[in-house]
């Protein structure tokens, strides 16, 4: 991919960009799945035959299936479920007749495969839909961080939420390794954190 200048994400080792007049191209790779996508029609067909001229390649056309995420396109936007993943694991226990659950947690019942898989079954389609916003790709985030609730160790925990055009993309709530001094300092810990997964 540098051979044909595109640049490697410092964030993600297998994603790889290219910018050219205000438009990008982006390469996403695992093992020997690809997703070629971006909004410069004219360098994502000459990346497609860069990579041609590599190796063998399939285009199988829009993106519908990847590493177990099934990819459905609408007039309200994309919506990214994993149904079928989920019907093959009911499939490959026996679980394929169990009767639904409403929560993966059930009370006086011992925890195991089989309340997992209960879940699963009340709503195999469950997933994500990322809303096509005409004209809004803004990227906001938000950070949150408690002071010293940790009564054991005192360590703070802090989270974050990051959105692109109004669509919740990443999400984390984690303790923090060290014992803050403060409740300002447990707040900028927890915004460095949110500032580093924004950029």
């Amino acid at each position: 991919m540098k051979k044909f200048s595109y640049q490697q994400a410092n964030t993600d080792h297998t994603l790889f960009i290219k910018h050219r007049a205000g438009k990008v191209t982006l390469l996403i790779i695992y093992v020997d799945d690809m997703i070629v996508t971006g909004d410069d029609t004219a360098k994502i067909e000459e990346l497609q035959k860069c990579l041609a001229s590599e190796f063998e390649i399939k285009d199988l056309g829009s993106l519908k299936y990847f590493l177990g995420v099934e990819v459905t396109r609408s007039k309200h936007g994309l919506f990214l479920s994993q149904r079928k993943y989920v019907m093959d694991l009911l499939a490959d226990t026996g679980m394929l007749d169990c009767k639904p659950a409403d929560t993966p947690i059930v009370e006086n019942h011992k925890l195991g495969v089989y309340v997992d898989q209960s879940y699963l079954k009340s709503a195999p389609g469950r997933g994500l839909l990322f809303k096509k916003k005409n004209g809004h790709l803004d990227l906001e985030g938000y950070t949150n961080a408690d002071y010293a609730r940790n009564i054991t160790d005192r360590h703070s925990t802090s989270g974050y939420f990051t959105f692109v055009g109004g669509n919740l993309v990443t999400w984390r709530s984690k303790k923090q390794n060290v014992v803050s001094r403060s409740f300002a300092e447990s707040e900028y810990r927890g915004i460095a954190q949110g500032v580093c997964e924004i950029l």
